[in-house]
């Protein structure tokens, strides 16, 4: 006992000697990886040469490896798209080596996401874009479309109101459809979204977290389009989200926090203007009626918000299997002073890669839940039109909110107070989705070339709120308020799978690229149709049908091909068949075909050694695509509408509903469009100068348009049927430059620029060059339309009278040229004159980047859009403010018309809406890791969005896709602070 207990110690003592001793030979290093202008690299590889340790960048490109051998050791660094760079470092405990990684100009490996694969952008056939989360917009981003706006040529992105999570209006190559859907397929990561609203959401990109997001590829043109076939008429975005890297767990955490104001309102007369205006126009009835209140309505109704956006993420790989697991929380508030979204995010993304890397698996699954209170947008227009000289409240029976009444009854030819449409207003709605997909990609042991995939998928939802007003409302006062509840689920489920062979053959220097695949889809929403109650509980309504499911199926083939030879022509071609259940059997198939080239220049033997030319390539190509998306389900079947209560029937003491049979057609079709596309991509400088040049040409046919037809040739005098032809003609063009690129100062500039022209071509079955289409009407009047559809013009076309004016420049009321010549004034005297669209777009954006900060911007202008200015035409008249019984304010347009009676159809009211905006100005201090030996980064940013418009127009927003100018709920004016934590 006595000697093995020495024996014992001796024993212990000899292992600490050793494990110190192997302690003082074991060393690490750590270090960023950098790219051109001083940003981390977030998932570049670090490798230790010559052996198996490895490790891949955090979010803001630091990365860390321990338990090295002490002593010379080579380092790798390597980034897709960027020149791999190898140093050698003596390392011992704590050796810090940094790597600045070059672009990769000459070989253009940076890594395209396509349809149904990727390719590098050296291979590219189609018009392809790709947006990466280094150039999103930055602030208080609460819709992912918001992230690329003004950065792609030709995308078009007009932002929807102030409410909190309002999705953008995105037109690609401008619209294919008058009466279908012009939306862009937006695909997630292999799964592609419906398109479809939910109940109790603002829009459907609401529930996406934009945090989530790592990059947008946007196929614009039918070669890159053609592979989803009937979705596809109006482009594809596609979306992929952010997953974990080989590397520790490493937690990110960013707040931004903002604060919002009301960038401009309605020009509309002050109390005092008001006063004035009575007291020398008006009857003596009208000016006993005039209070001496000074109330700004729209200072009212509209309050400065708050808002804030937290995520946390955690990312890395555990045995062997890369992770990313995300959450996030958004709390904002509305302009309008009761508006606000609360929304909850979660997702998680598995990616390993299993049997020596010849499986890979990608798990994916994103959750959301979204609270909202909707404020009353009513408010809107009411506030320009109410009483500046009344106060808010008063003592009455109207919740003590000043009201016009006649007697105890709300005046009905008034607006209401503006201020009780919101506060006596309670729609609360909440909406909960998740999506999500597993793919396999399975690579053969006996033929590597060979890859077979899975993806299954799905893409669930449920919307339900309920609005409430009292019974003291003066909206609803004569039924004792109002309360309704609303309720949907949304179902989507899709399987696809497809094999792809990939072989280079050396012999003939070629390389085959084959896809073929398929696709099953099946969507499918339920809305609940529920009684409307008043306040008191007592039904005012009931449904005819509890409920109405709309279900659709979708069966698809495809295939692609891509050749290859010497590496520089490459020749693709696509064909995809689609089945959908929206059309009957006979007319249910659509085959969608494309076929594109590509020349790349610089890889002639002329070109090959250019120290000036970096890129240079030609491509031209040709597709057609479809569009499922009409405005009515199963319109080819015959169909029966239920009857009002009003047109019962009656037997004996009991009455019957009737039906009426809806007018159909049982050859409805697919809208098809045919695009052609050349396109030029170049690269000057070791691509410091970059861009590309596309010259394209769509045609769509069996546009889908109502037309009259015969009576008695169908249940109805019109009818939805395929008749239309419309045409695109466009150029776009962009361009990148790195003005300055050193170790401390960097200046990119980027400019995109867009030409789109489109025109209706056929609306009729048998030639008719002077029918036009109802498209939109204004508010106001009754039947006052004024855009059309009309052969040869632009979609939405204004259809307007011709204005006179007075020596002096002011508008004569009533008089209008008389265009026809027949000594009157007629409806053939209105003239088709502008769109709302926008003939020219253009999108800049610059960084400069001194050491640790940068300064960055965006600016968007639309060029040769109009507007038609709906408030001045419906409030800018005095007869609201002469009546007898009220007083209206009016739109400081009265000033200038002097109009008295509403001219509803003059062109006087139609506006050039062309713009320049800044959207975004940034400041960000990098700060970098916080010590030397750890991992702990910090980042701040200050930005500022909407920053100025510049516009002839002299309302709240020139940007506003109907061209119609009414409600438009303000966009703000939003300043941010954000955080961003690495370690």
């Amino acid at each position: 006992m006595n000697v093995s207990l020495p024996l014992k110690q001796g024993f212990a003592l000899l292992l600490l000697f050793a494990a110190i001793a192997v302690k003082a030979q074991t060393g690490s290093v750590s270090g960023r990886v950098l790219d051109e202008i001083g940003q981390g690299l977030p998932g570049a590889s670090v490798i230790v040469k010559g052996t198996t340790r490895s490790t891949a960048t955090d979010a803001k490109g630091n990365y860390q490896i321990s338990g090295l051998q002490n002593g010379s050791l080579i380092l790798s660094a390597s980034f897709v798209g960027y020149i791999t760079l190898e140093k050698t470092a003596v390392v011992s405990a704590g050796t810090t080596v940094n790597f600045n990684l070059a672009p990769d100009a000459q070989k253009l490996t940076e890594v395209v996401v396509i349809g149904y694969g990727t390719t590098t952008k050296k291979n590219l056939t189609g018009a392809v874009s790709t947006v990466t989360a280094k150039d999103f917009q930055k602030g208080a981003i609460t819709s992912p479309d918001q992230l690329i706006q003004g950065r792609v040529a030709g995308v078009t992105i007009i932002p929807g109101g102030g409410q909190p999570g309002s999705a953008g209006t995105i037109r690609i190559r401008g619209a294919a459809s008058l009466n279908a859907s012009n939306n862009p397929l937006y695909v997630i990561d292999g799964i592609p979204l419906s398109g479809e609203g939910i109940s109790g959401a603002a829009s459907q990109l609401s529930l996406i977290n934009p945090n989530d997001i790592e990059s947008f590829t946007v196929l614009k043109d039918a070669n890159a389009t053609a592979i989803y076939g009937s979705r596809a008429s109006n482009g594809v975005i596609l979306i992929t989200t952010k997953k974990g890297g080989a590397a520790a767990p490493t937690f990110t955490f960013s707040t931004n926090n903002s604060y919002a104001t009301v960038a401009k309102k309605v020009d509309v007369l002050s109390a005092d203007q008001v006063r004035s205006y009575v007291n020398e126009k008006g009857l003596a009835a009208t000016k006993a009626l005039l209070g001496t209140a000074n109330t700004d309505w729209q200072d009212e109704i509209y309050d400065n918000a708050f808002g804030t956006d937290n995520n946390l993420s955690l990312s890395g790989t555990f045995k062997k299997v890369p992770y990313r697991i995300s959450a996030g929380y958004l709390d904002q508030k509305g302009l309008l002073m009761t508006d606000r979204l609360k929304r909850g995010t979660g997702g998680i993304r598995l990616t390993p890669s299993l049997f020596e890397d010849h499986l890979k698996v990608d798990l994916n699954l994103k959750g959301s839940v979204s609270n909202s209170h909707f404020a009353n947008q009513l408010a809107v227009p009411s506030a320009i039109a109410f009483d500046p000289t009344q106060n808010v409240h008063a003592d009455n029976q109207f919740g003590n909110y000043f009201e016009w009444a006649s007697g105890n009854v709300p005046n009905v030819a008034t607006p209401r107070n503006p201020v009780s449409l919101l506060e006596q207003y309670a729609n609360r709605g909440k909406a909960d989705r998740s999506f999500g997909n597993l793919q396999l990609d399975y690579s053969f042991h006996f033929l590597p070339e060979l890859h077979a995939n899975l993806n299954i998928g799905y893409d669930v939802a449920k919307g339900q709120g309920q609005t409430d007003v009292p019974a003291a409302s003066a909206y609803y006062y004569l039924t004792k308020g109002y309360s309704l509840a609303y309720l949907g689920t949304q179902q989507d489920k899709f399987i696809e799978a497809y094999l792809n062979y990939n072989k280079t053959l050396e012999s003939i220097n070629s390389n085959f690229n084959i896809t073929a695949g398929y696709g099953y889809y099946d969507n499918s929403k339920k809305n609940y149709f529920l009684p409307t109650y008043n306040a008191l509980g007592q039904v005012q309504a009931t449904p005819n049908f509890p409920f109405e499911i709309q279900r659709n199926k979708l069966l698809s083939y495809y295939g692609r091909l891509v050749y290859t030879l010497a590496g520089k022509y490459i020749l693709s071609g696509t064909i995809r068949t689609d089945g959908s259940s929206k059309f009957s059997p006979d007319s249910r198939w659509g085959y969608f075909p494309s076929a594109g080239f590509t020349w790349r220049i610089k890889d002639e033997a002329f070109l090959k050694n250019s120290k000036v030319v970096s890129d240079l390539k030609i491509r031209l190509s040709y597709g057609e695509t479809g569009n499922k998306d009409v405005p009515v389900n199963y319109a080819y079947l015959a169909n029966y509408n239920l009857g009002a209560d009003q047109a019962q029937y009656q037997l004996g003491d009991n009455f019957y509903h009737v039906y009426s049979p809806m007018p159909y057609d049982k050859n409805l079709r697919w809208e098809s469009t045919t695009t052609y596309n050349g396109g030029l991509d170049y690269g000057f400088l070791n691509g410091r100068i970059s861009g590309s040049i596309d010259v394209y040409y769509k045609k769509t046919k069996d546009l889908l348009a109502t037309i009259e037809i015969p009576i008695g040739t169908n249940f109805s005098n019109q009818l939805l049927t395929n008749v239309g032809n419309m045409e695109n003609r466009g150029i776009e063009a962009s361009i990148n430059v790195a003005l300055l690129k050193g170790d401390r100062v960097n200046w990119d500039i980027g400019f995109n620029f867009a030409y789109n022209k489109n025109k209706v071509s056929n609306l009729t079955l048998n030639n008719n060059p002077n029918y036009k289409q109802v498209a939109r009407g204004i508010t106001g009047g009754i039947d006052n339309y004024v855009q059309y559809h009309a052969v040869g013009l632009q979609p939405y076309a204004f259809f307007l009278y011709k204005q006179v004016y007075d020596a002096s420049g002011s508008p004569l009321e009533g008089v209008y040229e008389d265009l026809s010549g027949d000594g009157r004034i007629s409806e053939e005297d209105r003239r088709f004159y502008k769109s709302p669209a926008p003939i020219y777009v253009m999108g800049f954006n610059t960084s400069f980047n001194y050491k640790k900060w940068t300064l960055s911007t965006v600016l968007r202008s639309n060029i040769g859009a109009y507007i038609y200015d709906n408030v001045s035409s419906q409030f800018g008249v005095s007869r609201f403010m002469m009546n007898e019984k009220y007083i209206n304010n009016a739109a400081a347009d009265i000033y200038r018309s002097k109009f008295v009676n509403n001219q509803y159809k003059s062109d006087y009211y139609l506006k050039n809406a062309s713009f320049l905006k800044m959207d975004n100005l940034g400041l960000n201090f990098n700060a970098g890791r916080l010590s030397r030996t750890g991992t702990a980064s910090l980042s701040i940013s200050a930005n500022c969005q909407n920053v100025f418009v510049i516009s002839d127009y002299k309302g709240i927003d020139p940007e506003i896709f109907s061209g119609i100018d009414y409600n438009l709920y303000p966009r703000p004016r939003t300043y941010t602070l954000g955080v961003n934590v690495g370690f």
